[in-house]
């Protein structure tokens, strides 16, 4: 119970301290150890680091598969362009997910290599849902000019990352105008 409530508690300082502010006396205080309890859980504030991040990332990709599912039965437009909705609300409400964007885009230097090698099969596991997604879609809507679903996927995703900078950079506002201003274009020249 103690080492979830400390993770949680850890992950949540990261995300709105970052690494280099978050402070492990800070997070022990919270959960209600002393500091050097932390280490009888982690080696070191890298190692606490490195498992709330895997642990966001998880709970995320089960957020994700979580949405995809629930709207499995809408039209494959409206549950495309809802994921930005979906993605604009969680990064607003849901602390493993900022956690999550302010460690892709501000990495600690010193733990950036390691913060790659676990974004990089998130991503190639989103690129494999969506490729799967748009394959199964296909054969009972028939609205896609390509039949490239990997292609179509990667363009998805690349159209998501570009939003995405807008939102974490400039706001709610600017990521919606981003938004509204691409979609019909992708859209269009996605399906038939």
């Amino acid at each position: 119970m103690k080492a979830t409530l400390l993770l949680e508690t850890a992950l949540k300082h990261f995300a709105e301290e970052g690494y280099e502010g978050a402070s492990l006396s800070k997070i022990a205080e919270e959960v209600g150890i002393k500091k050097p309890s932390i280490y009888a859980h982690y080696k070191n504030k890298d190692d606490l680091f490195m498992s709330a991040l895997h642990y966001s990332m998880e709970s995320q990709k089960t957020q994700m598969a979580s949405y995809f599912n629930l709207s499995r039965h809408q039209p494959l437009e409206k549950v495309l362009s809802g994921y930005f909705h979906w993605f604009a609300k969680e990064t607003d409400e849901n602390v493993q997910m900022k956690f999550i964007i302010r460690t892709a885009y501000f990495p600690p230097l010193k733990l950036e290599k390691e913060v790659g090698q676990l974004f990089d099969p998130f991503l190639d596991d989103m690129h494999r849902h969506l490729t799967r997604l748009l394959r199964e879609r296909e054969r009972h809507q028939k609205v896609l000019y390509e039949d490239d679903y990997s292609k179509a996927a990667l363009a998805f995703l690349t159209i998501a990352e570009g939003t995405m900078t807008e939102l974490v950079y400039s706001g709610q506002e600017q990521y919606e105008k981003r938004f509204e201003a691409i979609w019909p274009i992708f859209w269009r020249g996605l399906a038939l």
